[in-house]
């Protein structure tokens, strides 16, 4: 991960962070900035959340800045990362085995993985609100990365296909323990 993007993320945990503050202000500045990054799914309102990217040293790349754009957003809709381990795949895998249904969370993880560039952002937004639905975390530090090749201009080379494979491989069998955990 190159530092503007570890830098973005941390300030992402940061936000989740003060939300349990006692300095009210603080928690009162990172309701907003949160409102204003879930706001951003909105069409037309995604202006507003793009101060919070750019004051965090976004990319020159439009392609990237609109992916740090959407984990922001997604952070927003669920900011548990304690705990979070290896990919989105991962995650999905400990919710199928949290909620012993692994066959309607399989069905909506194949969809995920089948999305293109234009339909995954929302398959996304779905997978993410069933993770936050069942406390389940997410290393948003890993999904920026991922998704800064699966939403990029190499969307249909290999590194997309390996980074599907890596997600598949962790829904179904879980992480190893030298997978470092992420920190809240």
């Amino acid at each position: 991960m190159t530092k503007p993007r570890e830098s973005y993320v941390n300030h992402l945990y940061g936000l989740g962070n003060c939300l349990t503050s006692r300095n009210s202000t603080l928690v009162a500045r990172s309701r907003r900035d949160l409102a204003l990054l879930r706001n951003s799914f909105v069409p037309g309102r995604q202006f507003a959340a793009y101060e919070i990217v750019f004051r965090n040293g976004a990319p020159d790349d439009e392609v990237e800045q609109e992916v740090w754009l959407l984990v922001g957003a997604l952070y927003a809709l669920h900011p548990l990362t304690k705990g979070a381990r290896g990919t989105l795949g991962a995650s999905m895998g400990q919710l199928a085995k949290k909620i012993g249904d692994g066959s309607s969370v399989g069905r909506r993880f194949a969809q995920l993985l089948a999305r293109d560039r234009a339909g995954l952002p929302h398959h996304l937004r779905q997978a993410v609100r069933l993770l936050s639905a069942h406390s389940t975390p997410v290393n948003y530090h890993r999904l920026l990365d991922d998704l800064t090749v699966l939403l990029g201009r190499d969307h249909l080379g290999d590194r997309a296909g390996a980074i599907r494979l890596r997600w598949a491989r962790e829904y179904h069998v879980a992480p190893t323990t030298d997978t470092p955990e992420t920190t809240q």
